[in-house]
C-alpha cells in the first residue's frame, strides 16, 4: 500500500482543526505524535512500537508517513510535550 493510501485509511485528523500536530491514529486514537516520540525512543524499530502499543504495523507506517510530511509541527508539539 503506498503512503497516501495507509494516511488515507489509518489517520484522522483533528476535527477542530488545530493543525497536523493532533492527528491521531482512527481506531485506536493513538497520537500521531506520540508514536513517533516513543518510535525515536525505540531506535527506529517501527515493529517494536507496533508491538508495544498492539497496533498493526500498517498503522505506525501510517503515522510515520503522516509525520514525514508535517514534521515541523509535529516535532515542535514533542518538544513541548517534554517540557
Amino acid at each position: 500500500m503506498d503512503e497516501q493510501a495507509l494516511i488515507n485509511r489509518y489517520i484522522a485528523v483533528d476535527p477542530y482543526d488545530h493543525g497536523p500536530q493532533d492527528a491521531r491514529l482512527k481506531e485506536s486514537g493513538t497520537p500521531v505524535w506520540a508514536l513517533i516520540g516513543y518510535l525515536e525512543g525505540a531506535g527506529g524499530d517501527v515493529a517494536r512500537v507496533a508491538a508495544d502499543y498492539e497496533l498493526p504495523l500498517e498503522a505506525v507506517q501510517a503515522a510515520v508517513a503522516y509525520y514525514h510530511r508535517h514534521r515541523a509541527p509535529i516535532d515542535a508539539k514533542l518538544l513541548l510535550s517534554a517540557v
